[in-house]
């Protein structure tokens, strides 16, 4: 029998994942990025979704497959509009319902990236943890030839509910060549399909 929880508190999403690392892999045709659990030590666990970006699409779409296969999909997000810096994107479970969705804040993201993030009983804003960093990275991108180069600034992010400051989700980019991200959700209320499409997010579309 599950005990409800307490009067005026939301109950724990569907999936709760409190830990997982984002790794991103090199591919010719397509983005890959690998969702793997964090073992009680802190090393890397078994691999709980491989996302896929195909590249050159005119709406945003990273689909989420439950391992190598790729015969499971198990959930998604997509843009909703085309070619647009203020759009918002859908994360889709596997029946094509919607869970959440997230968009980018165009303005307050010239000179830090700012991010909104909804999902049942989640209303959270992500920014980018240090705003000099932030600042120096938009520097960088305007240097010629350096910009189109690898970016040697790590770069974290943290999301807060808007109505009482908790903290949601953190994603902290490790050092190395290849993307890696260690993600934390306190909140549990926050679906870690919800999570996992956010952290991808970050890295897949960050620059645009």
């Amino acid at each position: 029998m599950t005990t409800p929880p307490p009067a005026g508190q939301q109950p724990p999403a569907p999936m709760v994942v409190p830990q997982f690392f984002v790794k991103q892999r090199f591919t010719v045709m397509v983005n890959r990025y690998e969702i793997r659990a964090m073992n009680p030590d802190g090393s890397e666990g078994q691999l709980i979704a491989l996302a896929q970006q195909k590249r050159m699409k005119i709406r945003e779409e990273v689909i989420f497959y439950s391992d190598e296969s790729k015969t499971r999909r198990v959930f998604s997000f997509k843009a909703r509009q085309r070619l647009d810096v203020h759009a918002e994107h859908d994360v889709l479970d596997e029946y094509g319902t919607v869970i959440g969705y997230f968009r980018k804040q165009f303005g307050a993201s010239l000179l830090r990236s700012t991010w909104n993030l909804s999902a049942p009983g989640v209303d959270a804003v992500g920014q980018e943890r240090n705003q000099f960093i932030a600042v120096l990275r938009r520097i960088w991108g305007f240097i010629p030839y350096l910009g189109n180069v690898w970016v040697p600034f790590l770069f974290h992010f943290d999301f807060v509910d808007q109505a009482t400051g908790r903290p949601v989700m953190s994603s902290q980019k490790k050092i190395g060549i290849r993307d890696s991200y260690t993600v934390t959700v306190p909140d549990p209320q926050l679906d870690f399909r919800v999570a996992a499409a956010m952290a991808v997010a970050l890295d897949a579309l960050q620059s645009r």
